[in-house]
């Protein structure tokens, strides 16, 4: 009888429900880490790099980094 009342509807009218707001947001937030940690490790700078694999803030940290350390890459020359 109780678990008639721990029947979630996570759908809430939404097409997709819970998962179609969460899935984006974890992609972004897999993208965007990866990105900022790859920069961060090629930049040798070892604290933001902990800090970006230790901290989990849904691609806040990492969109920050990647805007504070923004660098335009030098097109390759042919040679």
């Amino acid at each position: 009888m109780w678990y008639r009342y721990m029947n979630f509807n996570w759908g809430n009218g939404m097409p997709f429900g819970f998962w179609g707001i969460l899935a984006p947001l974890m992609i972004l937030d897999l993208v965007l880490r990866g990105i900022a940690l790859w920069r961060s490790g090629r930049a040798g700078q070892r604290y933001w790099f902990v800090a970006l694999l230790l901290i989990n803030s849904v691609g806040i940290l990492p969109g920050i980094y990647l805007l504070i350390h923004h660098q335009n890459t030098p097109a390759k020359s042919k040679r």
